[in-house]
């Protein structure tokens, strides 16, 4: 019952995350209360959304759009807002894949 509660959590944090990091990143009003919450929302998604199963697509997804978002700003440097949305999906989804990558870490060393 608790992991089916952490996951519905989880799922909420996800989407609540995208939503706040695009939208804020379209405005380009991103405070740096704002960029702590994303950090933070990033990690609950990083230890209560990703299963066991999902770990590694998840790390293989992240880590593209981690490079992707980094280094695809400066292929889009003429429009601000888009460069600002990369910002906030990276200040959510670094979180999230370094807290995936050390949880995996744990269970290799544990088998």
């Amino acid at each position: 019952m608790a992991k089916k509660r952490s996951n519905v959590i989880g799922g909420w944090a996800f989407l609540a995350g995208v939503i706040i990091a695009v939208v804020f990143g379209f405005l380009g009003n991103l405070s740096p209360n704002l960029a702590y919450a994303l950090a933070v929302i990033g990690i609950v998604i990083g230890l209560l959304n990703v299963a066991d199963e999902e770990t590694t697509p998840f790390l293989m997804s992240g880590a593209v759009l981690i490079i992707a978002s980094a280094l695809g700003q400066n292929a889009v440097g003429t429009i601000p807002q888009f460069g600002s949305i990369l910002d906030s999906l990276l200040l959510l989804f670094v979180p999230a894949t370094i807290v995936v990558a050390v949880k995996n870490v744990f269970t290799l060393a544990r088998s």
